[in-house]
C-alpha cells in the first residue's frame, strides 16, 4: 500500500470514528464539566497505557521534542474539548460540526497572521463564504439551535485551529503523548468546575467507551494519517464528520437541524469542497 493510500485510509477511518463522539455526548445528561472530567481521565489512561509497551527512551525523546509547545498545544486541545462538549449539549450537533468544519480555513488564516505563512487568494475567497454561512447559522432564532451553543462551537474551532497550526509547525511532536497530556489537563481543568463527581453506571460506561476507544483512537489515526497526505486532502476527509455526525443523532435521537443550519451549512460545505479540490488540483500541478 502506498503512503498516499495509507494516509487516506487512516484519516478516513479516524474521522469516521470521531463522528460518533457527538452522539455519545448527547446520550448523557450530566454537565459538560463532569463529562469532560471523566473523558479526560479515560483518554489519559488509554494513551498512557501504551507507554508500558515502550522503553523509557521513547517517552524521554517525546518529552524533549518541543516540550513547551507540547504543553501549550495540549492545553489548547483540552479547553477546545470542553467547548466542544458544552456546544453539543447546548445546540444541535449539525450546528457544532458545521462550525467546526471551518477549522481548516481558520488554521490557514491564523498561520498567516502568526507565522506569516503564505496564503493563496482562494483562502480569502473561501473565508468570505465561510463567514456568510456562519452568519446565517448564528442568525437562527429558533430554540433548536441556541446562540450560546454556537459561540461555544466557534471558540472550540478557534482553539483547535491554533493547535493544528502548532502541530503543523512542530511536526515531530508526539501525537500519542500529546493526546495523553491533553486528557490529563482536560480532567484537571474540569475538576475545578464540577459541583460533584458522582455518576451513574450507564453514563460511566458511555463515557468510558468514548474516552478509552473512540476519542484516542480517532485522534491517533487522524494524526498519523495526516502525515502521509496534504492538508487539502485532510480538509476534504474532515467533511465525513460534518455529514455523519448529524446523521447519527438523527437516526438514534431524532434530532433534525433547522432551515438556517441547512442553508448556512450548505454554503460552508460547498465552499470547503470547492476550496479543497482547487488547492489539491493546484498542488498536483506544482513540480515535485
Amino acid at each position: 500500500m502506498s503512503n498516499s493510500a495509507k494516509g487516506l485510509l487512516l484519516t478516513s477511518l479516524g474521522v469516521f470514528i470521531m463522528s460518533l463522539e457527538s452522539l455519545f455526548i448527547k446520550f448523557t445528561n450530566i454537565s459538560s464539566f463532569l463529562f469532560s472530567f471523566y473523558i479526560g481521565i479515560f483518554m489519559f489512561a488509554s494513551m498512557a497505557s501504551t507507554f508500558l509497551f515502550k522503553d523509557f527512551d521513547y517517552l524521554k525523546k517525546a518529552l524533549k521534542t518541543s516540550f513547551p509547545f507540547l504543553i501549550i498545544c495540549s492545553t489548547f486541545m483540552a479547553v477546545s474539548n470542553i467547548f466542544f462538549i458544552t456546544a453539543v449539549k447546548t445546540t444541535t450537533v449539525a450546528n457544532v460540526v458545521i462550525i467546526f468544519s471551518t477549522s481548516a480555513l481558520f488554521s490557514a488564516l491564523i498561520g498567516y497572521l502568526v507565522y506569516k505563512e503564505k496564503v493563496n487568494k482562494n483562502i480569502f475567497y473561501a473565508s468570505f463564504f465561510m463567514f456568510v454561512g456562519l452568519f446565517i447559522i448564528f442568525n437562527d432564532k429558533l430554540e433548536i439551535g441556541s446562540v450560546k451553543g454556537n459561540i461555544f462551537a466557534l471558540l472550540c474551532t478557534l482553539l483547535f485551529s491554533v493547535s493544528f497550526v502548532l502541530l503543523s509547525k512542530y511536526k515531530d511532536m508526539n501525537r500519542v503523548v500529546l493526546t495523553a497530556f491533553s486528557g490529563a489537563i482536560l480532567s484537571i481543568i474540569a475538576y475545578f468546575f464540577c459541583d460533584e463527581l458522582a455518576i451513574d453506571f450507564k453514563t460511566l460506561m458511555i463515557v468510558m467507551i468514548m474516552g478509552l476507544l473512540i476519542s484516542p483512537i480517532s485522534r491517533v489515526l487522524l494524526g498519523t494519517g495526516a502525515k502521509y497526505i496534504n492538508a487539502s486532502e485532510v480538509s476534504l476527509l474532515m467533511l465525513i464528520e460534518t455529514i455523519m455526525a448529524p446523521i447519527w443523532v438523527w437516526i438514534f435521537l431524532d434530532e433534525v437541524p433547522s432551515s438556517y443550519t441547512f442553508i448556512g451549512g450548505s454554503i460552508i460545505v460547498i465552499t470547503l469542497v470547492i476550496n479543497s479540490l482547487y488547492t489539491l488540483k493546484r498542488e498536483n500541478k506544482l513540480p515535485n
